[in-house]
């Protein structure tokens, strides 16, 4: 019935909810509110009923959140009445469908099942056949209905886990185009910083050189200045552009073609006093410790053009071993550095980032006596890249941990696996639970009870019954609606009911027929 499938999602529709468990009443009263009121009417029959139908009620009212409880209720109701039996099938199924572990559950039928053996036959009475009618009903009504609710609710899992798989790959998607998106921003960021701010400072390097010389008039030495202050502006704005689109510390991209010399070259012709020592093994350096070697280099000069101009520049690179040392010291400004925006630092923080990306270190910092010194260590050969961290950037800004595909598509493939195992258990649990239950009844009803066909051959009517060999010890309970005096039943063994085969009956002690029942 499509009115048990719950829980519903989102909010609690209270309503809704009280519709759903009044209808759910109904259908499980039916049939002890129909067995109440037909005659014959016993002692206190409306009392009972209506103790019947409140404790029906309150077990569909427990079975939203203790669906357990309700089916106990209902178990122990069928004590009293046999027409509970109608509603367990219903609990059963939604205990399956609610709970959460299985573990309680399967604990419940244990206790029910040796319960229900120590009453029947133990306090009650009641014979094999009777106690294996009841632990039939108990697997039927009982235990499928609550597998087959378990696989309803593993399913619901699973297609949970998909929805689940689908977001974390679409977090994924745009996870990796906002890291596509940072990076590119920082390339450019950390191209605008390198470049342009290496060449703003060369060319007012070169206005300030004009400026100074003598040999210029006034109103070149005028337009020389403004075209200093003009640089100086530009870079400031640059700064601005730069701290905008880094949002982390990018890598920048080498010009193609430039090596240290050239940048060493471009500066000698800008005015500044270089001085170059590099070994010719640096030449052979991998390509990332090249760029960082060469990225140290301009960072250097740049900032020498900017804080130290007139100072001389020495710049040297030399191999020992495995290792390459990048040092670029400048001497202390002999005039006052020219006017430029504060530093912000940014130059060095990313020259860092990048040394320590090619696998090496920096130092960068005054020298004692004046001057500044750059120092960076690089391996000599190519170093392990690092991983790129994959963590996935939450959509809208949400906070909170976010699921990743890998975890996603672990969790389905858990629940696929969950839903697969609820359905083989549903189908072969009661299978092997019958099974199991035959082979703990077929051993009790059949002790000294059988009686094989040779032997039933070889009885002859009239022989007194203490000399009839093979004669079983004890006797299986007579065909339900047969009550014959002085017969005595007998079963052949069949498989797993043990039904009776053999009928004798005697007269004074003597056997006066023997048949076979079909």
């Amino acid at each position: 019935m499509r009115i048990l499938d719950f829980p519903l999602p989102g909010p609690l529709d209270r309503r809704r909810h009280l519709l759903l468990d009044a209808l759910l009443w109904a259908v499980v009263a039916a049939p002890v509110g129909y067995a109440g009121v037909s005659p014959s009417y016993p002692r206190y029959a409306v009392p009972l009923l209506v103790g019947k139908l409140l404790l029906l009620g309150a077990a569909t009212v427990a079975s939203r959140r203790r669906p357990l409880v309700a089916l106990v209720l209902v178990v122990l109701g069928s004590v009293v009445d046999g027409n509970f039996v109608f509603a367990i099938p219903v609990f059963s199924y939604l205990t399956g469908r609610r709970s959460v572990s299985a573990a309680p559950v399967a604990g419940v039928f244990a206790l029910i099942v040796a319960g229900g053996t120590a009453l029947n036959l133990g306090l009650l009475g009641t014979g094999e056949a009777t106690w294996f009618l009841l632990a039939s009903v108990l697997l039927f009504a009982a235990v499928f209905p609550w597998l087959v609710g378990r696989y309803r609710r593993q399913q619901q899992e699973l297609a949970a886990a998909g929805r689940r798989h689908v977001d974390a790959l679409i977090r994924e998607e745009r996870g990796a185009a906002e890291r596509i998106r940072l990076r590119e921003r920082a390339r450019i960021a950390g191209e605008m910083h390198d470049s342009l701010g290496h060449d703003l400072s060369l060319i007012a390097l070169r206005a300030a050189a004009l400026e100074v010389a003598a040999d210029l008039n006034d109103r070149h030495r005028a337009a020389a200045g403004e075209l200093r202050a003009s640089v100086s502006a530009a870079t400031e704005r640059l700064h601005e552009i730069i701290g905008v689109l880094r949002e982390d510390g990018g890598a920048s991209v080498r010009p193609s073609g430039e090596t240290v010399a050239d940048l060493v070259d471009n500066a000698r012709e800008a005015g500044m006093a270089v001085r170059l020592e590099a070994a010719s093994v640096v030449a052979e350096l991998p390509a990332m410790t090249g760029h960082a070697a060469h990225r140290v280099v301009r960072e250097a000069l740049t900032n020498a053009a900017r804080y130290a101009p007139g100072a001389p520049v020495d710049v040297r690179l030399t191999r020992d071993g495995e290792r390459v040392e990048v040092c670029v010291v400048n001497g202390a400004p002999p005039a006052e550095p020219l006017p430029a925006p504060p530093s912000q630092g940014s130059g060095l923080l990313a020259l860092a980032e990048r040394v320590r990306l090619a696998g090496g270190t920096l130092d960068a910092g005054p020298r004692t006596g004046g001057g500044f010194v750059v120092r960076a260590v690089l391996p000599a050969t190519a170093p392990r890249v690092e991983a790129i961290e994959n963590d996935p950037v939450p959509s809208g800004g949400r906070p909170g941990p976010v699921e990743r595909p890998v975890d996603a598509a672990r969790r389905l493939h858990d629940a696929r696996r969950r839903v697969r195992r609820s359905l083989l258990v549903a189908l072969l649990a009661p299978a092997g639970f019958a099974l199991v239950l035959s082979l703990v009844y077929y051993p009790v009803a059949t002790a000294g009870t059988v009686l094989d066909r040779a032997t039933f051959d070889q009885m002859r009517v009239g022989t007194v019954r203490s000399e009839l060999a093979g004669l079983p010890r004890r006797q299986v309970e007579s065909p339900v609606g047969v009550d014959r005096a002085g017969c005595e039943y007998y079963t052949d063994g069949n498989f797993p009911l043990a039904e009776p085969t053999w009928r004798l009956c005697f007269t004074d002690g003597r056997l006066a027929s023997k048949e076979w029942i079909a």
